[in-house]
């Protein structure tokens, strides 16, 4: 059989039918692939909000998807191939449709608010290479189907809230193109997945801040092309294996604040690449290693916070040129500071912390040829000895210098006015003598001065005062004399200034009221006198006055009354002659008043500080008068009652009234005797606490509540629940509703009445009313519309900014500090925790829940518990083994509560089980990884981001790192060793202030 025949036109009709049928088949199939493509998208766009509105604007019906922002298609299918749609701050979920993008190469959603589960469909995208999803706010596990993707390079899911296990048992890990892989900043739990040992292309393997347990598996020297080995933050054990010697290739090796143990193994000495080399915060013991000298490349190396002993090899710098960061501080360590002469081989050496030690002897005068970069040093809490070198003048570029708590002797030295950059200096608690050099003058940028707990004597020299941007200025506890110099009064951005326990002398000028910046002013036990000048009043930020024990005499300036923000204000043991200004009573912040050992006279004032004023604030004055219970004489006046005519005056105005008062009561008796029974609501004794305030019928609350709905419910907790409702006069009230059949409810109510009666404060939720009958109990409380901290720390697309935090903190010790201190008998809150903390519509902040608060005697002194008290987390050990309560406990869980405010950890979190525990989390790691720990939505703010803030050596880092501070203080176990409120409220401003002043546009 033949062929047939066919001409040449006939053959290319042919194959142009050909062509035209593979091509239409071929654009089908491209249709319907981009409607699959397409889909995929706007069901991503679907589950996400875009508040900038850049996907709103971009992503558009009109053009073609491929050239949507973040969307790149292949040039011949016009399939989509990468999603790179990092840090727009998007918020909601990820679409499991994203799974359908079967060409995407490249996933990046890094960088935004995403929440919710990680869909598994990413787990099977083919040809995924990039998949990044780092800084969001992710949950639940890691999708297995992750774990088995064959071409997967780049995985990435740093600072999210995954937890769990990286695998189940028995599941596989292959990913044999791996190269890097962060989970670092999350809750993964259990051990170090054995499938990573099958990566042999991993480069970056980064594990930390995650609840990772058990030992690091000594077979890590099988990934040979490791650089950068970051397993910090964990719950690691065991020993350092020395076969992570092996891994030669490494650049970065990050164990620290981990609970490894035993000696640092001599093979570590063999990295001769490694250049980050960070075993800190662990119980490491055993000398300094000798072998780290091998590892010559090495630049940042912290061997602080552990057991280590013995002294630091002389010939360190030498051996590691390229030192910028070298710490081991605080250990053991004892010996010379010899190794500081070797270390002026370290050209770019920066920071060099080598505090709370046991070195001795002096600093050589070496220590002039470090490097010109040298910016930080601190020797604070060793046993140096002898005198500070005047060569440390030669360090031109040095920032801070912490010498403070060590046995220095000698003067300070002239030259170091060469530090013309230097910001801190801190040279207190030695035994420095002689005068201040006025040389120090010339460190313009110089903000803390810190001298004080020394021999200093002679005059302040008048050229501190040209240190135009000085903050801090601390000379407590010397000798000084003289009079304080004029030029004092011209550094307007001072924010502290303590000169107590010295031998100064004359007056204040008028020139004081140009502080205007000044919070704290402590000039106790001076020789001062003369005449307090009108010009305080113009201290509107002035928070603490201490000017006790000084020869001051007048009257007390009625300018006084204009200190706003005054809260504390000592004027003891002067000469203050004339009646107390009755403008104090109206300094609604003032809450420590002490006027005792005066000259005082006429009535004391009545309200304000003066309504809980002690007879130890005023004792000392013979000619003050007013109410019995101060002991002191009561106020009479002579010519009034020895006027008959004057008695007679006063009978006829109070007879009258008395008899009217006599009808008055009796007619509302008979008018309640004759309709209790036409008001279901009609209160109980118990509710009289509040008797100052108009009842709510129980109708007039079903009404505002309509019928106690569900849509209107708040909360609800053990004893009862929280209902929003709106009264008849329009205003909106929350409702606690006690739940009656829970044993102990009435007690709860009748407790919360018995504190709420006595106590009336800006920071405590506000009582309007009470709804009592036999059947049915509530408190009518004020409705905060923003919810509570707890809320705004957990909630999704909820964020609290550093200054609303610094905020609320300051208000929860405010109130905490007026229960505590300011009240006739101490009330003790016992249920510190966020969710009793509310938040208004400007977000101030306000505790709530008396439920089980216990009313002490008015020394304070503790009592025994009679049932359980306080929240798991946050109740203080003593609860637990003393059975009793006292002021401490409050500020140990307000402690806890500072702690889960800044780092947004509950004390209840998986992670913290056996001996690990939220304030040990935070000790372990605050001063050398605060980053590490702090809530990541601290760094969503526009206008800072994590690496930014990482790089600041200013104001936000000490904030914080005083607030962590500030927190472990109130957290200790042992009550003795917790500070009390009244001195928690002025640390946390004067953090306020030093923020505010940096950051004035928040």
């Amino acid at each position: 059989m033949g062929f047939p025949s066919f001409t040449l036109p006939g053959m290319l009709l042919l194959l142009q039918f050909i062509l035209l049928l593979f091509y239409s088949q071929q654009a089908a199939s491209v249709q319907h692939n981009n409607f699959t493509d397409l889909a995929a998208l706007l069901s991503f766009k679907s589950q996400v909000r875009d508040p900038d509105g850049l996907l709103d604007r971009s992503w558009s019906s009109n053009t073609s998807f491929c050239s949507w922002l973040g969307v790149s298609c292949s040039s011949r299918r016009l399939r989509v191939v990468a999603l790179r749609l990092a840090g727009l701050s998007l918020h909601g979920t990820i679409s499991p449709h994203l799974g359908n993008l079967s060409f995407m190469t490249h996933l990046s959603l890094s960088n935004n608010s995403l929440g919710g589960l990680i869909p598994e469909s990413l787990g099977r995208l083919p040809r995924l290479t990039y998949l990044g999803l780092g800084v969001n706010r992710l949950s639940g596990r890691i999708p297995a189907t992750v774990f088995n993707m064959s071409f997967l390079e780049y995985l990435s899911f740093t600072s999210n809230n995954l937890s769990g296990p990286l695998l189940l048992r028995n599941a596989s890990f292959t990913v044999p193109k791996l190269k890097s892989f962060s989970i670092q900043s999350n809750q993964i739990s259990g051990t170090i997945a054995s499938g990573l040992l099958q990566c042999q292309d991993l480069e970056e393997l980064w594990l930390s801040s995650n609840q990772l347990s058990g030992s690091i598996p000594a077979e890590f020297d099988k990934l040979q092309k490791l650089t950068s080995l970051l397993v910090d933050t964990n719950d690691l054990t065991g020993t350092i294996p020395a076969s992570l010697g092996n891994l030669t290739s490494l650049v970065e090796l990050d164990l620290h604040t981990n609970s490894l143990r035993g000696p640092i193994p001599p093979e570590l000495g063999s990295l001769r690449n490694v250049q980050w080399l960070n075993l800190a915060d662990n119980i490491l013991t055993g000398g300094f290693p000798a072998s780290i000298l091998n590892a010559s490349m090495v630049s940042v190396l912290s061997l602080s916070a552990n057991n280590l002993t013995g002294s630091v090899p002389a010939e360190l710098g030498n051996n590691l040129p390229f030192l910028t960061k070298l710490g081991f501080g605080p250990n053991q360590l004892s010996g010379r500071l010899d190794f500081i002469t070797s270390l002026s081989s370290c050209r770019k050496l920066q920071n060099l912390y080598i505090a709370d030690n046991q070195l001795e002897g002096s600093i050589p005068d070496s220590v002039g040829n470090l490097s010109r970069s040298f910016l930080k040093f601190n020797a604070r809490g060793n046993r140096i000895s002898g005198r500070i070198p005047m060569t440390l003048g030669n360090l031109s570029g040095l920032l801070n210098l912490h010498l403070e708590n060590n046995w220095l002797t000698g003067s300070i030295p002239p030259a170091l006015s060469n530090l013309r950059e230097l910001q801190l200096l801190y040279l207190g608690s030695n035994s420095l003598s002689k005068s201040i050099p006025y040389e120090l003058g010339k460190l313009k940028r110089l903000g803390q001065l810190n001298l004080e707990f020394n021999e200093l004597n002679g005059a302040i020299p008048d050229s501190i005062g040209n240190i135009s941007g000085l903050q801090f200025l601390r000379l407590h506890n010397n000798r000084l004399s003289s009079s304080i110099p004029r030029s004092i009064w011209s550094l307007t951005n001072l924010v502290g200034m303590y000169l107590s326990q010295n031998s100064m002398e004359g007056s204040i000028p008028y020139g004081i009221g140009n502080l205007a910046t000044l919070s704290n002013l402590d000039l106790s036990t001076n020789r001062f006198s003369g005449s307090i000048p009108d010009a305080f009043g113009q201290l509107l930020m002035l928070t603490t006055l201490n000017i006790s024990n000084n020869f001051f005499d007048g009257p007390i300036p009625q300018s006084f009354g204009k200190m706003i923000s005054l809260r504390y204000l000592d004027l003891s043991s002067n000469e203050f002659s004339g009646p107390i200004p009755k403008s104090l009573a109206d300094l609604k912040y003032l809450v420590g008043l002490n006027l005792s050992f005066n000259k005082l006279e006429g009535q004391i004032p009545s309200g304000g500080v003066f309504a809980n004023i002690t007879f130890r604030s005023l004792m000392g004055n013979i000619g003050l008068c007013g109410p019995s219970f101060l002991r002191i004489p009561p106020c009479s006046d002579q010519s009034t009652d020895s006027d008959p005519r004057s008695k007679q005056q006063k009978l006829k105005i109070i007879l009258p009234t008395v008899a009217s008062l006599v009808v008055l009561f009796s007619c509302s008796f008979f008018y309640f005797v004759l309709h209790r029974k036409s008001n279901h609501a009609i209160p109980s004794s118990n509710t009289t606490c509040l008797k100052h305030y108009s009842l709510i019928p129980y109708r007039d609350l079903l009404r505002a509540t309509d019928n106690f709905n569900e849509s209107n419910l708040l909360g609800a907790g053990s004893f009862g629940s929280v209902y929003r409702g709106r009264l008849d006069d329009g205003s909106l009230v929350a409702a606690k509703v006690i739940n009656l059949e829970k044993e102990g409810s009435s007690k709860i109510f009748d407790v919360e009445c018995q504190a709420l009666r006595m106590i009336r404060h800006r920071n405590l939720v506000k009582v309007i009313s009470t709804c009592s009958n036999m059947d049915f109990k509530a408190l009518i409380l004020e409705y905060l519309p923003n919810g509570s901290l707890e809320n705004w720390l957990y909630s999704p697309g909820y964020c609290l900014t550093l200054l609303q935090r610094i905020n609320i903190a300051l208000d929860v010790a405010s109130a905490l500090e007026y229960l505590h201190h300011h009240l006739r008998q101490v009330v003790v809150h016992c249920d510190i925790k966020p969710s009793n903390v509310l938040l208004d519509e400007d977000m101030n902040a306000q505790v709530g829940d008396f439920g089980i608060a216990k009313l002490l005697a008015s020394d304070g002194k503790s009592v025994a518990l009679t049932s359980a008290a306080g929240t798991v987390g946050y109740m203080p050990p003593e609860y637990g083994f003393m059975g009793r309560v006292s002021r401490r406990g409050d500020v140990y869980s307000y402690g806890i509560l500072l702690l889960e405010t800044f780092t947004r950890k509950k004390p209840t979190d998986r992670m913290f089980d056996g001996e690990l525990n939220l304030r040990q989390w935070v000790s372990d790691a605050y001063r050398t990884r605060l980053f590490d720990i702090l809530d990541a939505n601290l760094f969503r703010d526009a206008r800072v981001d994590r690496v930014a803030a990482e790089e600041d050596h200013g104001t936000r880092n000490r904030c914080l790192m005083s607030v962590l501070e500030l927190a472990l203080q109130c957290s200790k176990d042992s009550p003795r060793d917790r500070i009390l409120m009244k001195d928690v409220v002025p640390i946390l401003q004067k953090i306020k202030i030093e923020y505010c002043k940096s950051f004035p546009e928040t």
